[in-house]
């Protein structure tokens, strides 16, 4: 006796889903289109500049980073009208954010804040990711497992301007 096409299809595809080693399902599939070099693994570095001393060089430490590395956080600080130097100094709040640090701790700050969404998002993954290990294609499902949870900023812009709230102005597109 023979067994349908579609059938033998529909064992292999079951078996597929099947298969797994229980960890939360990669929603977000993300390869590199072919062998060649990954662009974004290069960093431009800033032009050389002479030094007004060489004397006053810092020694070379292999490894670490140097003058010409980029870092696009502190330019993102000072470009928002920030001090690089604050990211380097660490250590307590500024007296300036003070007001800030107190208004947003003031219903206290759970130590494990990170663990505890990591185990929450993982859950949410596993319970929205039960068809995600059967693929035909290979197609990115992060959009559509958190679907539920994306807001929509222009809705919230008319629910606020609705209830008279002064609200800035928004890109065109959707409001």
């Amino acid at each position: 006796m023979r067994m349908p096409r579609a059938m033998i299809l529909v064992a292999g595809l079951l078996l597929a889903g099947c298969s797994g080693d229980g960890a939360p399902p990669e929603l977000r599939s993300l390869q590199p289109p072919g062998e060649g070099p990954d662009e974004f693994s290069v960093l431009p570095s800033k032009p050389l500049e002479t030094p007004d001393s060489y004397s006053s060089l810092p020694t070379p430490t292999p490894g670490q980073g140097n003058r010409t590395d980029q870092d696009p956080v502190a330019d993102a600080v000072a470009s928002l009208g920030g001090r690089r130097s604050a990211l380097r100094e660490g250590g307590p709040v500024p007296q300036s954010d003070s007001a800030l640090v107190q208004h947003a701790t003031r219903n206290g700050v759970p130590g494990n804040i990170r663990q505890t969404v990591a185990a929450e998002d993982e859950e949410f993954r596993r319970r929205r990711g039960r068809f995600t290990a059967i693929k035909i294609a290979n197609t990115d499902r992060y959009k559509q497992a958190y679907k539920p949870q994306i807001l929509d900023p222009y809705a919230a812009l008319q629910k606020y301007r609705r209830l008279g709230v002064e609200t800035p102005s928004a890109p065109p597109g959707g409001g």
